[in-house]
């Protein structure tokens, strides 16, 4: 090993302590509310929920601490295959590390009594010689600033992303149409809230983009028996990057669809269903959200009531995404009307009606059953619009509840199916933003010129660049970690966390690159405008974040407490 490299390794050691010693604190803190919690030897839901707030920052700390880890992964990985490239994510690395510590225990300090800590237990991870001096020098504004430089240098460069070579061509392919066919229309389609073209559709369907998450036995492109996640959330990342309203998300709502009928549909659904999805044709849309149930899925009020043929659906869903232009609709329903049945009494139905572009749509059956849809103004994700929609003795044909007449009461489960895949692309999709965001955000600080100088020569531009750069490297890593950890069939509670933490960085990094451009950021002219309301969807939908940190991170947590 070159002197070069040990002294990389010695860094890497150094943040991977301290990351171990803060770890360690959440632990103790874990041990100590899951102990406040247990009734019968179980953690209580309802005595969980009276620690809210301790339960929401140690989710959050958690989160954090878990991308640290990623992104030293990331950089050991490229110390060992590419030593000469690995100096900048080195120093990228320790950087997210010493400010991850400082968040985490600043949280804890907050109310150390209430995380079961006193205040010594906190010093003790932050004011020891080598925790100490790896702060100091790693949250230095001078050698902060120096990492700026370096970002302006290199472009925005964060380096290899030691992809494969497959997950390379699929990178650099939909990079391609991102930059080529979505962000030139990007702009338009945003401030006159637009449908998504046949432009955009079109090539994508072309170049299977929703055959992804699909069987190759089944018309799609995944190779039988192997997922692949980290595909998917390369493609995401590129296509978000290009526009998060206007392809970013085209991918969630089909692989949401396929994983819940390849878990529970017929075979018969899946030979008539799948290969029409890999296609695009039709497009298609998820119906769970009602008006006062949201994350609250097992809440669910849709009723349907068995009829001769099938099932009849009335009431209300809300934020139903691209329900226009969706020709089928994946909808969750409440097949048995006893509320104590709770989750147990869903069901899932697959729903067909004609695409239609615009804001509003009205289909009428023969039987005189009536859908009607009205989109939901937004101040951001504009392109496929999301939808409140309205069901009057809407009969759906029998065959089409997944699974059939086994699949009644099971709605619950096959919506969770295709959940955990919508977490992990939405921190995908927090990426391409941040991405496309931190590129506009590196042009102008170069083009800027205030004072007599380009403002990129300024210290605090140059430290709110190598910020940027720090939180969007471990945001990829973790993601692109996760990913590939569920290719293997684990890290469901690592993608809730990857979500939780990118998603939370998106809305201060593109504020950050909004606030670079000063007035001209505010300006809609301007594209980190767009890039600033889109971000502030990303901690709401797929889980919002509230819901993901108490009743997902935080139970599974404090359940596996020492």
């Amino acid at each position: 090993m070159t002197d070069v490299s040990q002294a990389g390794g010695q860094v890497l050691d150094q943040a991977a302590e301290l990351l171990n010693a803060t770890q360690g604190l959440l632990d103790t803190a874990l041990s100590g509310l899951k102990a406040r919690t247990l009734e019968n030897d179980r953690v209580s839901p309802a005595k969980l929920d009276a620690y809210q707030l301790v339960s929401y920052e140690l989710s959050l700390c958690w989160a954090e601490c878990t991308s640290g880890r990623f992104i030293l992964n990331y950089a050991r990985n490229l110390l060992q295959q590419a030593p000469e490239s690995a100096d900048f994510a080195i120093s990228l690395a320790a950087l997210f590390c010493a400010e991850a510590v400082t968040a985490v225990t600043a949280r804890l300090r907050a109310r150390p009594s209430e995380f079961g800590l006193a205040d010594a237990d906190i010093n003790t991870v932050t004011t020891g010689s080598g925790a100490a001096d790896f702060l100091a020098t790693h949250l230095a504004a001078d050698s902060i600033a120096a990492i700026g430089e370096q970002v302006l240098d290199r472009d925005g460069d964060l380096g290899i992303d030691l992809l494969d070579e497959d997950h390379t061509m699929m990178r650099d392919t939909f990079r391609r149409i991102a930059d080529d066919v979505v962000a030139p229309l990007a702009e338009e389609i945003h401030r006159e809230d637009l449908d998504i073209p046949d432009t955009i559709l079109e090539p994508l369907k072309e170049m299977g983009l929703f055959g992804l998450s699909i069987p190759e036995t089944y018309g799609g492109l995944q190779e039988a028996g192997r997922e692949d996640t980290l595909g998917m959330c390369v493609v995401t990342e590129e296509l978000s990057r290009g526009s998060l309203g206007a392809a970013g998300s085209l991918i969630t709502r089909p692989e949401i669809l396929a994983r819940a009928l390849l878990k529970g549909g017929t075979e018969e659904q899946k030979q008539h269903w799948l290969p029409q999805l890999a296609m695009g044709e039709p497009l298609c849309a998820v119906a769970v959200t009602e008006p006062n149930y949201g994350s609250d899925v097992a809440g669910v009020k849709l009723k349907a009531t068995p009829t001769e043929g099938g099932w009849l659906l009335n009431g209300g869903k809300t934020w139903c995404t691209f329900g226009g232009k969706a020709g089928v609709l994946m909808v969750l329903a409440r097949t048995n009307p006893d509320a104590a049945a709770g989750h147990r009494g869903l069901s899932m139905f697959l729903v067909e009606k004609p695409t239609s572009g615009g804001h509003a749509f009205d289909v009428e059956q023969e039987s005189g059953g009536k859908l009607s849809g009205r989109a939901i103004a937004t101040i951001g994700y504009r392109g496929m619009h999301s939808f409140e929609l309205f069901f009057d003795n809407f009969l759906v044909p029998a065959e089409n509840m997944i699974g059939g007449a086994e699949g009644e009461g099971q709605g619950f489960y096959l919506a969770m199916a295709g959940f955990a895949g919508g977490r992990i692309q939405t921190a995908a999709r927090a990426i391409g933003v941040m991405r496309a965001a931190f590129e506009r955000a590196i042009s102008y600080s170069k083009e800027r010129v205030v004072f007599a100088h380009p403002i990129g020569d300024y210290q605090l531009t140059r430290v709110k660049l190598a910020r940027m750069a720090a939180h969007l490297l471990a945001c990829r890593q973790i993601t692109y970690g996760v990913a590939d950890l569920m290719d293997q069939g684990s890290g469901d509670m690592e993608a809730s966390g990857a979500k939780l933490f990118a998603s939370k960085t998106a809305e201060w990094f593109t504020r950050e690159a909004l606030q670079i451009h000063g007035g001209m950021g505010y300006a809609e002219e301007t594209p980190v405008s767009r890039y600033f309301v889109d971000a502030r969807v990303l901690s709401i939908f797929e889980g919002a974040e509230e819901t993901l940190a108490l009743k997902v991170i935080a139970r599974s947590l404090v359940e596996n407490a020492a």
